[in-house]
């Protein structure tokens, strides 16, 4: 099991650990500790460096297996047992937190105001898409979720995280703002994230730490992606 050091602190740039597992076919090696978000629930994995022995190692894959993340590397593999030091390619990370932040602001104000679950979402570095159940979606629908998107980011709420075990948990109500509840039954602990007087729903990514860090958004496009499934997608702004 890898300890994600990103739930401690997700502004955590660098870090050192020891190789504890590794895959030579596949040039993947298991940290006791990382830094580096694996890809999951829309948010793509980190980018960045691994440096041992003085050479920098770029990352090219993260994800998680078993509770096991896995990093894959381009270049000379350190062996099992050596100590490395981790480094984000920051600058996308942090994009990924404010557009991560935003979609959970675009969900909060959806759910308060029109009460319509989450069918859906992705994202990139500053650039997202969420569906969401409507009926129908039209122009001045879209004008007003942005408008009052970005009127809940400038207020500044505060946005922190905690883990609860799964039952206690899903006894907070509409905790899943998702259609369809997507965490495996094998989940003892869930992980939460409140946006204060907001958005309080279950999530496992990087998040800012204030909503003014966001920016703004702004609302690109809008689709029909079925009878009762429309798509906002959204572009974040400095």
């Amino acid at each position: 099991m890898t300890t994600f050091l990103g739930y401690v602190d997700a502004y955590q740039k660098s870090f050192e650990a020891k190789v504890i597992a590794i895959n030579e076919e596949e040039k993947g090696i298991v940290l006791e500790q990382t830094a580096f978000y694996p890809a999951g629930g829309g948010q793509p994995c980190d980018l960045g460096l691994i440096i041992w022995q003085g050479q920098p190692l770029h990352v090219l894959k993260v994800a998680k297996q078993d509770n096991i993340i896995w990093h894959w590397l381009e270049g000379n593999m350190p062996p099992l047992g050596a100590q490395v030091q981790g480094e984000l390619d920051w600058e996308r990370r942090y994009k990924l937190m404010r557009t991560h932040t935003a979609l959970h602001i675009l969900c909060g104000v959806v759910w308060r105001d029109y009460g319509a679950a989450v069918t859906g979402g992705n994202m990139e570095p500053l650039q997202a898409r969420m569906d969401f159940e409507f009926e129908t979606m039209h122009k001045d629908l879209v004008q007003v979720i942005e408008e009052s998107v970005n009127i809940e980011i400038i207020a500044a709420h505060s946005i922190s995280s905690r883990s609860l075990p799964r039952e206690e948990a899903f006894q907070i109500p509409d905790l899943i703002r998702t259609k369809i509840n997507l965490l495996p039954e094998g989940i003892t602990e869930v992980r939460i994230v409140n946006i204060e007087g907001l958005d309080l729903q279950a999530d496992g990514g990087t998040h800012v730490a204030n909503t003014r860090e966001v920016g703004r958004i702004k609302v690109v496009d809008y689709k029909s992606k079925g009878k009762i499934n429309k798509r906002i997608l959204i572009e974040i702004l400095d």
